[in-house]
């Protein structure tokens, strides 16, 4: 394991490894990663089934959780189905593992190997255990790293992506090291919620949610901005705002519901926040 002062290099990204190791016990995250092993830290896409409301009262929240975890880990479904054309030769990078979910998903899905990196002690710790009861540690590893210096070799990977990590980095450092490490030709998906230029300033419910996530939600030019500066040419952008909003809308209903639905769901209505996916090459 790496020297703390190597990774954690700022006081803000201090104050963000101590979120993410303080708060392992979410029970968000824990409870919906419990109905099949499978841990995200991100947060869903496309239509719930409106039946998990009815029934017997006594296991109604039981059935919210899983239907929930299936809207995750859809949407983790959805970035991968972007990666491109990726064989069991390749190597993937996973920019902000957390518990790892969505590397493991890749791996399943492709046979490759997948380095995962994150700056909770925690998260890696827990995602690597994660590896060795699934029986891939030799081919999905968890790495206390920063995304902005992953220490990788130089064109080493034939994809990487975020999933909803990039509000916590500065856009131009982030792919500065992600074009460093993706060969030519290499793709970068970025799934992020992003604020709308066109509102003219952040929204008061877009700046809730930066609070109770200790995030800097970044304008969506922004993103497209730091791409063109480092070589990354997108090739896809897909508005998800409307496959979100009925996730937000189940977890309002749910006992893990943490109060923060409300500001997602009127920012995503009064177009102040978008939820984009960003598929770009490297150049």
């Amino acid at each position: 394991m790496r020297d703390t002062r190597e990774v954690l290099r700022t006081d803000y990204q201090k104050s963000v490894a101590a979120y993410g190791n303080t708060h392992q016990q979410d029970p968000v995250n824990l409870r919906l990663g419990e109905v099949d092993g499978l841990y995200h830290h991100h947060y869903g896409l496309g239509e719930y089934d409106p039946s998990v409301l009815e029934g017997p009262e006594e296991t109604r929240q039981e059935r919210i959780t899983r239907e929930l975890h299936r809207l995750e880990t859809a949407q983790a479904d959805v970035l991968l189905d972007h990666l491109g054309a990726v064989t069991a030769d390749d190597m993937l990078l996973d920019c902000g593992s957390g518990r790892g979910g969505t590397s493991f998903m890749a791996h399943q899905r492709f046979g490759c190997q997948v380095d995962g990196v994150s700056i909770s002690e925690y998260q890696v710790g827990f995602a690597n255990t994660q590896a060795e009861e699934r029986g891939v540690s030799d081919r999905v590893r968890f790495h206390f790293r920063n995304m902005l210096d992953t220490r990788f070799e130089t064109a080493s990977r034939r994809g990487a992506w975020t999933n909803e990590t990039t509000m916590y980095v500065d856009l131009f450092e982030l792919y500065a090291e992600v074009s460093r490490v993706l060969e030519f030709g290499g793709r970068y998906v970025c799934v992020t919620g992003c604020s709308n230029d066109v509102a003219g300033g952040r929204s008061m419910a877009v700046s809730r949610i930066d609070e109770h996530y200790t995030c800097n939600i970044h304008p969506r030019s922004a993103y497209f901005k730091a791409m063109a500066a480092n070589n990354l040419v997108p090739i896809n952008v897909v508005d998800l705002t409307a496959q979100t909003i009925p996730y937000w809308e189940l977890r309002a209903t749910s006992s893990l519901a943490t109060g923060i639905e409300e500001p997602f769901l009127t920012a995503y209505e009064e177009g102040s926040l978008h939820y984009l996916l960003i598929a770009a090459d490297r150049v």
